[in-house]
């Protein structure tokens, strides 16, 4: 018996399963003494057969029962890929959002807006003419009728945002004719879109780079408050938990200041999407061991850090071992809150963070949910021009989130 559940046990934890308690049922007068020490809590289980059980009577002792009771209410902390991507669309499905699509011309984005409508995630936006839009989607055999198709042509709504677009770069020189040349680009007029009002959100990038993207919602939608600098972090869905790297995907060399900001922006994206910060500030050296302009711009960034957002758990500089590993961290920071535990890595810059992001996703098999763009008053995501239609459908469900929180 005791060799059987161990062998069980084993097998539920290699798949990150928590074991609350262990039942034993009908178990002989001296299976306490078989299983003491087993790692997880026993309950002693009488059927009321049997000679032993008979002796112990029916059912649970209150002792066993208040284990039991206690067992059944133990959370778990293990997050696994599927049950994060099906909590983010129970999120997203509990207050639909609008998310323009500005690539209806690209077959993956027909696929990617048809099975967000048939699963109620986001309410879909889709540019182009109506006719071409209808007609490939049939040919596709998808049902997009759920979506509103928006012409770039629309002379109504040029108007109103070359009108507003003018405006807000006035400053810069642009014209009116200027503007309405401007925002009959695909990417231009989606994000007017969002910063109108027209839509809560834009998911661009399949078909175009990452600046045709962005750069319109650097000009329009612009950074928040109390943001110096828009970043973007990667959700690595791990196989029982989910991290966050920032930033890259943006920033080439940050400074410390705009290090912080990277920091404390990507621990509130973590949090909206319901990962407990505890920020990393990584380097190749941890604590005071190493010296070096890299190590000290990157303790400055944490002094920096604290300073915006003191509620926040932010160590560094630390290296990547000591930030996961408790071990390591209980010999290299010991006592640090976040050494060991961390959940959020501030790469130093944009060659780090993007070997880095790829080389754990590559060699753990984990999931790679982004960039997720953050900074910004309204949400826009940049699509990989190898996305996939599942990557896809994960951004503008992650858009949706983020529309939410806005």
């Amino acid at each position: 018996m005791a060799a059987t559940a161990t062998l069980a046990a084993a097998e539920i934890s290699k798949e990150h399963a928590p074991i609350s308690a262990t039942v034993v049922v009908d178990a002989p007068d001296d299976a306490r003494e078989h299983l003491e020490g087993f790692p997880s809590p026993l309950v002693f289980f009488s059927s009321g057969e049997g000679e032993s059980a008979s002796d112990r009577g029916p059912g649970l002792s209150d002792g066993n029962a208040r284990t039991l009771l206690e067992a059944m209410a133990h959370g778990s902390d293990v997050v696994t890929p599927l049950s994060f991507t099906a909590a983010l669309v129970r999120k997203a499905r509990s207050d639909r959002m609008r998310i323009v699509l500005p690539e209806s011309d690209d077959d993956r984005i027909l696929r990617a807006a048809a099975e967000c409508l048939q699963r109620g995630v986001a309410d879909i936006v889709l540019l182009g003419e109506a006719d071409a839009v209808e007609a490939r989607a049939a040919e596709l055999g998808l049902d997009v009728s759920g979506a509103s198709i928006v012409s770039v042509n629309d002379p109504e709504r040029l108007d109103a945002y070359a009108e507003e677009f003018a405006r807000l770069r006035a400053k810069k020189g642009v014209t009116y004719e200027q503007a309405l040349e401007t925002v009959r680009d695909i990417s231009y007029f989606g994000t007017m879109m969002v910063h109108m009002g027209d839509a809560d959100g834009m998911v661009s990038g399949a078909a175009h780079t990452t600046a045709h993207t962005i750069v319109p919602s650097f000009q329009i939608i612009k950074t928040k408050p109390g943001t110096s600098i828009v970043s973007s972090v990667f959700l690595l869905l791990m196989a029982d938990r989910v991290f966050a790297y920032g930033d890259c995907a943006v920033n080439t060399n940050p400074s410390p200041d705009e290090l912080a900001s990277i920091a404390v922006s990507s621990a509130e994206t973590a949090a909206g999407f319901g990962v407990e910060p505890r920020v990393a500030m990584l380097s190749y050296s941890t604590g005071d061991s190493g010296k070096g302009p890299d190590v000290d711009a990157v303790a400055e960034a944490t002094r920096l850090a604290r300073q915006k957002r003191p509620d926040l758990l932010i160590e560094g500089p630390i290296q990547y071992d000591a930030a996961v590993d408790a071990a390591v961290a209980a010999k290299k920071l010991p006592g640090s809150p976040v050494a060991g535990r961390a959940t959020v890595f501030v790469f130093p810059d944009l060659n780090a963070g993007n070997i880095g992001y790829k080389a754990v996703q590559r060699s753990s098999g984990a999931v790679a949910v982004g960039p997720v763009l953050q900074g910004l008053n309204k949400p826009v995501n940049d699509l990989s021009r190898g996305a996939l239609v599942e990557d896809i459908v994960n951004t503008i469900v992650i858009t949706a989130i983020q529309a939410q929180q806005k």
